[in-house]
């Protein structure tokens, strides 16, 4: 059923949706209806007799998105809880410059007697009293343009293009639109983002002059719009698209990169298999090359050899990046597996059809992320041709033989894998964009929310009370943190080369971890801050909650990811050593006593003074010193696990640890970040209200783990404690610039999409 959003028809809106929410709607009442609203136009009828056809009643999806649509333009009108109906209708209407005469008004004020549906307003302007409250924030201490500037980056102006964009296109999540209507509307929407250009972005050189740091822009920030439309949009550009850009030759991409950038070809992203998970090196699927007929076979070999959860595959792909075990038999008749390669596989026509020796299953209804079309992919000896092969580091010569410039397969390996970790920077950078969402609601809801208070004086907002305010901002800080993190680890990945790529790639894994579990944490306790309105559907956490669930695991489960970060910081420990053996170990063993003589001796662990807790040495050397310490001790253990059995064994002995190593190697980093950004920033109020934020970041770290630092001494009881009444002292601090510190994000109303969220002014940008 098509929505009523002409505003020539916001007068009567009301009224139609009342009349419908209060029960079924008679033949008697809908002829009342059309006799009252004689006055539209012939096609404002005809939308109109859509909704009053009593054979064919509204869903409760329908009614919804027209509750929705009253009540996004009810929350902006002074003193609305007080209105009738038809005020209601024409307050909205006369918003849009769409002001109805006193004929009007009168023979719809009949029509709402008749129909005894006034009492039924609340529905439609819940929690009035609330509202109603002003909020009692202090004016911006600082300039909210320029800190959303800094928040932005570089690509300020095109995160502000992005999401005036999504706004203007009408860009609305339903949480309970069903399954198959959220795939359509969010196909049209990609099909949109496509159409102005936005998938041009993620291929520079090929069919744009951006950069990465550009596509992850527009990435991150539909992310403040709709986590479904933010991972059909990834998996179609980013993961489709990115596999051929990074993985194809010139000619591949010139052939395919126009068409995926346009949405004229639409693909998946067919890695991941039910029975291997995260371990790409043994997937099973296989790609077998046939001579005679210079083509592909592309088999799945058993039931859990299935290709899983491939995005766009269950419904739109035409065609599938198929990762598969490269089986090529060479000039003495030997089949040789060259490991695992990605090729070309079509799946569908253009009108829906499989393609011959294909079945996808739909994975059904999830968790979350409705919007995007997952399936599985069964592969029965399905040929194509040989230039099928995604050739940038492997090709299949004239002569039917296997070539590629990197003889080492190990190495091969890693080096196609490694282009791929663009997703992890999106994916996490994304679920920043995600906590600032949550955090929007509710920062903004709590600041006006107001309960008890003093006896015998007015009630307080709920912000001021400690709790609320050690519940909410010292995640705010983290948020910040982060968000500075992804600036750098953006810049970086960008200008990467050879020789830093494996630290980059560790740094992506640690922060797209860090910033995950932190989007699902602090959604949590952002839905638990607003209360039973938090819980309501339509105040946006139910979406933010589910949809965001999943990146936790996608693009890499963030345990495996630990391991990975694990494993680059104790081969840059290792390394230390090797070049000058006893020396290096000599100097390492050196710093380390130093170490303890400076920072664990009986005054330092239990100073407690305000301004040494502040004070960045003290805080940037209790990071460092956490994550020197984990790796020392996780190599030790593995050496000594090791002398006992075999490298596996040992690691899995050690894995708690080294999940450890990788999350203080995570929160280190994204603290130098931080603090680095706040030294570089010329304004003063800006400089001192970042300071602020990043010092909560680091002396929060320091708490939650508070029990490892009193464990090796680096801290006693009463230095923790000083270290958790300073957390508190810089909470109430922060507190009156908690909403200017989320007005930043730059989210305007209409983009946040939650009722109780609403800024109750105009946006920065």
């Amino acid at each position: 059923m098509q929505p009523l959003i002409d505003p020539a028809l916001f007068t009567i809106l009301p009224l139609v949706y009342v009349a419908w929410a209060d029960g079924e709607l008679t033949a008697d009442e809908a002829d009342l209806i059309r006799a009252k609203s004689a006055w539209l136009t012939p096609p404002h009828r005809k939308a109109l007799d859509g909704w009053l056809d009593a054979s064919k009643p509204p869903t409760t999806s329908d009614l919804l998105r027209l509750r929705r649509t009253i009540r996004e333009h009810a929350g902006s009108l002074n003193g609305a809880e007080r209105l009738t109906l038809t005020e209601l209708g024409a307050s909205m209407a006369g918003v849009h410059g769409t002001v109805p005469g006193p004929e009007v008004l009168a023979s719809l004020a009949e029509l709402e007697d008749a129909l005894a549906v006034g009492s039924a307003l609340g529905d439609l302007i819940p929690d009035g009293r609330h509202e109603q409250t002003p909020c009692r924030r202090e004016p911006p201490a600082f300039d909210l343009d320029a800190m959303s500037a800094r928040l932005d980056g570089p690509q300020a102006k095109l995160k502000g293009e992005v999401r005036k964009f999504c706004v203007d296109s009408g860009f609305k999540h339903e949480p309970e639109m069903p399954k198959d209507e959220q795939r359509e509307q969010v196909m049209d929407w990609i099909r949109t983002l496509s159409s102005s250009g936005y998938g041009t972005y993620a291929f520079p050189g090929v069919t744009s002059d951006a950069t990465f740091a550009e596509f992850v822009s527009v990435f991150d920030t539909l992310a403040m719009c709709d986590l479904s439309l933010t991972v059909k949009f990834g998996v179609q550009f980013g993961l489709f698209g990115g596999s051929i850009y990074f993985l194809g030759s010139d000619e591949q991409q010139q052939k395919y990169l126009p068409d995926v950038a346009a949405g004229r070809l639409l693909g998946c992203f067919a890695m991941s298999e039910f029975g291997h998970g995260s371990n790409v090196r043994d997937l099973e699927t296989t790609a077998t090359f046939d001579a005679q007929t210079s083509t592909f076979v592309v088999n799945t070999p058993r039931e859990a050899a299935r290709k899983e959860w491939i995005g766009n595959a269950g419904l739109h792909g035409h065609m599938a990046t198929v990762f598969a075990q490269l089986l090529v038999t060479n000039k003495d008749g030997v089949e040789e597996n060259h490991g695992v390669h990605a090729v070309l596989v079509p799946i569908r026509d253009k009108k829906g059809k499989l393609a011959e020796g294909i079945r996808i299953e739909d994975c059904g209804h999830k968790m979350g992320l409705n919007g995007v079309d997952n399936g599985r992919i069964w592969f029965d000896q399905v040929r194509v041709p040989k230039e099928n092969l995604l050739a940038r580091f492997a090709e299949i010569t004239e002569d039917g033989q296997y070539h590629s410039d990197i003889v080492s397969p190990g190495r091969r390996f890693f080096t196609m894998i490694g282009t791929l970790v663009g997703g992890r920077v999106a994916v996490g950078s994304s679920a920043v964009s995600a906590s600032k969402a949550a955090l929007s609601i509710a920062v903004r809801y709590s600041d006006r929310r107001q309960q008890f208070g003093p006896e015998e004086a007015p009630e307080v907002p709920i912000l001021d009370y400690q709790t609320h305010k050690l519940r909410l901002l010292p995640r705010l800080a983290r948020t910040y943190a982060l968000n500075f993190a992804f600036l750098e680890l953006v810049k970086r990945y960008v200008g990467k080369t050879e020789e830093d790529a494996r630290e980059i790639e560790a740094m992506a894994a640690a922060f797209k971890v860090m910033g995950t579990w932190h989007a699902t944490d602090v959604i949590q306790a952002c839905r638990e801050a607003c209360g039973g309105q938090g819980y309501l559907s339509e105040n946006r956490f139910l979406t933010l909650k589910n949809d965001s669930d999943i990146f936790t695991t996608f693009e890499g489960d963030n345990t495996v990811l630990c391991l990975l970060v694990a494993k680059s910081a104790l081969t840059d420990f290792s390394q230390q050593f090797a070049e000058e053996r006893v020396f290096g170990l000599a100097r390492y063993l050196g710093r380390r006593a130093t170490v303890a003589l400076t920072q664990t001796n009986p005054v330092a662990v239990r100073q407690t003074d305000s301004a040494h807790l502040r004070s960045p040495e003290f805080w940037l050397e209790a990071l460092q010193f956490r994550q020197d310490d984990l790796v020392a001790s996780a190599a030790a253990r593995l050496r000594a696990h090791m002398a006992k059995g075999n490298p596996f064994d040992a690691a899995n002995i050690v894995g708690d640890h080294m999940v450890a190593v990788a999350t203080a190697y995570a929160e280190r980093s994204a603290g130098e970040i931080f603090w680095k950004a706040v030294q570089a920033e010329k304004s003063p109020a800006l400089k001192a209200e970042l300071s602020r934020q990043c010092t909560l970041y680091a002396l929060d770290c320091i708490h939650q783990d508070s029990g490892w630092f009193q464990e090796q001494g680096y801290i006693a009881g009463v230095k923790a404690r000083a270290i958790r009444s300073e957390i508190s002292t810089l909470c109430s601090e922060i507190r009156p610039q908690a909403s200017n510190l989320v007005d930043a994000f730059g989210i305007s109303d209409e983009l946040l999409q939650s009722h109780i969220g609403r800024m109750h002014r105009a946006p920065t940008a």
